[in-house]
């Protein structure tokens, strides 16, 4: 690249940072000035934003960008000047102004297509008061101007920036230098030194040793003196007593030293753990962004949504400057954008309609943003219809979802529930805005993503009000850790409703399953090292440790052995390698350097629900300790028959086996890997994955290799038999010869009976 073009490449670098700036003190002034035309400081703020745009465009040579500024520029001195009022379509020309300076100055070659600007002319020069129109036509915009001055070269282009830069309108920005850091190396160092502060931390027990030590020492001084005495009562000569004088005065010395040593390791170790706070401090805020960088262009957004739907409607925002992880920030703008654009096509009516209710023409949709408990909270409401809960029993009816008798009974909040399901939606046609059931769902699925969580509740003729919880950062997560099993567990608080402890009489019994009453209902009690497939540990005799976690409508209680306390911890993500482990999300470094699994709580609900609905879920002793339960033999029957499938499942069920099916080779595979069971029966004729593969695979891995397997095939020769054997099967079966009798002959012999 020659140095004319390296000058050509900054100078439009540097007008398109301009433009992103000035566009938008343009659309926020432009938005302000719709709701009053009058108000003099924006249409001062818009005007020299419109002037700085016009000469920036001037210095970098773009013709185009002069001649659009300009006429914004015409447009907003007469409104200045009383000669103009500013309607909206006014605001929607001035509004696209602004859209086709900011792509002028983002094109590569700094120019539009002439029809684009032609037209833009056109439309906004239709608007102008006769005065200004006139004054318009002195503007030689199709003449070429006067050669561009001689600029600098291009290593000396920064010197422009400032004056580029420079205006009075411009948003407060801060006078620090700004630099791009990758999210990959922000990570590394929050890592580092979150490493770094776990570190110092684990000084304070040495230092603790170090003062064990110094008491042991001074016991050891005592004793020295005791038998110095002794030695002289009895008579000792000199010299022995001379020896021991030399021991103690040594004692005394390695004393002295020990003390300044401690005091010294003392002071360095809490200056040193001041240094690793505020670096760690530091790098946290260094991925901290304010609320406000997911808003950019929002308020736009609604006010131009409505304008097309023919609504007037309005944008309030509260907590701006709430800090959020930028990796948080970047996933939430498009769940925002989704509630914002439902609120505006679903919430707000249309004029007329609010007129008749008694309500203000234009319609105001509110968000709100703030901390709390480590959370970011975000409330999002509107001042329209709220939901039509009869047209929404009748969407339910008419998608199947639910029969007429059941939707007639569902209370308000069930109701609304249905709003969050996949393909869902109250409008009758499609339109470009809504219709296509994508919205609500995906809202719902990236806030999961998020470890978050989304409610929503409304008033009729009042408007809608959606809760969104999500995680300040990603990077750090306010725990409880536990200890499950003897070792360390982290649940996050987000997830925790309350810590319990209970007492023997607590615990009662209810259909077979063991609960106790919390806040008015029965909550199931479950045994956190079942779930973990942990082993017992000892738990306390005189009460139980219980941790209530809740999703959305699930709510259980989790035995643990011992509550070690809240941590705010750094979170550190599993190997990839490993895939999704099941129950865990993460892990995380405790101060005294041991390493802590975090919880998965959404996962270990789906697997609260797995272990009720096979009956294996274990009880827990009104005593607090676990009891020894005799399980059911677990069998997996794998058959892409749905009726031989069915067949072999009443037979063993029916004799008192747990029996779980597999519809192929390939999905039988996959519950081996994930439970456990005692005995595996299988088809070898199957697609994606055959009967042979399967059992290759069995004995091929070492945790599943002893498990007994059984064939069970309409392939009945010799040869298809010593096949089966030969893949590793300790039983084959043919179909052709099957009845009841042979097939639980068969299971017995193999694994005995089911209990």
């Amino acid at each position: 690249m020659t140095p004319d073009q390296m000058r050509d490449a900054s100078l439009q670098e540097l007008f398109r940072l301009e433009a992103e700036a000035q566009t938008q003190v343009l659309s926020d002034g432009l938005l302000a000035l719709e709701r009053n035309p009058a108000q003099a400081e924006q249409l001062e703020a818009c005007m020299r934003a419109a002037h700085s745009l016009k000469g920036a465009a001037r210095i970098v040579g773009i013709d185009s960008g002069v001649r659009v500024a300009h006429v914004m520029e015409d447009c907003l001195v007469a409104a200045q000047e009383g000669r103009l009022y500013l309607l909206p379509e006014h605001i929607d020309g001035l509004l696209s102004g602004s859209d086709l300076l900011l792509r002028i100055a983002s094109s590569p070659a700094g120019e539009v297509g002439p029809a684009d600007i032609e037209a833009f002319m056109v439309r906004l020069e239709a608007m102008l008061p006769p005065a200004a129109s006139a004054a318009r036509v002195v503007l030689p915009a199709a003449e070429p101007g006067p050669a561009a001055p001689v600029l600098p070269a291009a290593p000396e282009l920064d010197m422009l920036l400032p004056e580029l830069s420079r205006s009075e309108n411009r948003p407060a920005e801060s006078a620090e230098r700004v630099l791009r850091v990758t999210a990959e190396r922000l990570n590394s160092l929050l890592d580092l030194s979150s490493k770094s502060l776990v570190g110092t931390q684990r000084l304070k027990p040495f230092l603790g040793s170090l003062q064990r030590i110094k008491r042991r020492q001074s016991g050891v001084d005592r004793a020295l003196d005791t038998v110095q005495q002794a030695l002289k009562d009895a008579g000792f000569e000199l010299q022995t007593q001379a020896l021991l004088a030399d021991a103690r005065r040594l004692l005394g010395e390695s004393q002295q030293m020990l003390s300044e040593q401690t005091a010294e390791l003392d002071e360095f170790g809490w200056h040193a753990a001041q240094r690793a706070q505020r670096l760690y401090d530091t790098a946290l805020a260094c991925r901290m962004r304010p609320f406000t960088d997911v808003l950019v262009g929002q308020a736009r957004m609604v006010r131009d949504l409505g304008r097309s739907l023919g609504k007037q409607v309005r944008l309030e925002i509260e907590g701006e400057t709430t800090q959020v992880d930028r990796e948080i920030l970047e996933k939430l703008e498009a769940p925002l954008v989704h509630l914002l654009r439902n609120a505006v096509d679903h919430g707000v009516e249309l004029p007329e309609v609010r007129l008749l209710a008694g309500k203000p023409v234009e319609g105001v949709i509110s968000l709100k943003a703030r901390h709390q408990a480590g959370m970011l909270v975000l409330e999002l409401s509107d001042d329209g219809a709220g939901v039509d809960l009869q047209r929404l029993r009748e969407a339910i009816i008419q998608r199947q979802l639910a029969p007429a008798e059941t939707t007639a009974q569902l209370s308000e909040a069930e109701l609304l529930s249905f709003l969050f399901l996949p393909g869902f939606s109250m409008r009758a046609r499609v339109t470009e805005v809504s219709g296509r059931g994508v919205g609500l769902d995906a809202v719902q699925h990236m806030v999961r993503q998020l470890h978050g969580g989304i409610q929503v509740r409304q008033i009729r003729g009042q408007g809608s009000h959606f809760h969104l919880e999500v995680p300040l950062t990603l990077s750090v997560v306010r725990s409880l850790v536990v200890e499950i099993g003897g070792e360390a567990y982290a649940f996050p608080m987000a997830h925790i409703e309350r810590m319990r402890e209970l007492d023997a009489q607590d615990i009662v019994q209810l259909e077979g399953r063991q609960h106790f009453w919390h806040e008015g209902r029965h909550v199931g009690l479950v045994s956190a090292s079942q779930l973990l497939q942990r082993p017992d540990g000892k738990l306390a005799p005189a009460s139980l440790p219980v941790v209530v976690i809740r999703e959305r409508e699930a709510v259980y209680g989790l035995a643990v052995e011992r509550i070690i306390g809240e941590r705010t911890l750094v979170v550190l993500p599993l190997d990839p390698r490993l895939g999704k482990v099941q129950d865990i999300s993460a892990g995380a470094v405790l101060a005294d350097g041991s390493p802590v699994l975090i919880l998965d709580v959404e996962d270990m609900l789906r697997s609260v629900e797995k272990l009720l609905s096979t009956g294996r879920l274990e009880r827990i002793d009104r005593s607090g300790r676990q009891a020894s339960v005799v399980a059911r033999k677990r069998i997996l029957v794998v058959d892409d028959s749905l009726t031989v499938r069915e067949l072999e499942r009443k037979l063993l069920l029916g004799r008192g086996y747990d029996v779980t099916v597999a519809v192929d080779g390939m999905d039988g595979w996959n519950a081996l890997r994930s439970e456990h069971f005692d005995l595996l029966i299988t088809d070898i004729d199957m697609p994606r994955m055959d009967g042979i593969e399967l059992v290759t695979l069995v004995r091929r891995d070492n945790h599943l290799q002893s498990l007994p397997v059984m064939v069970v095939s309409y392939k009945d020769r010799e040869e298809d038999r010593r096949r089966g054997l030969d893949a590793g099967a300790d039983y084959y079966l043919a179909k052709a010869s099957f009845h009841d009798e042979a097939l639980l002959d068969a299971v017995v012999v193999l694994i005995g009976e089911a209990l």
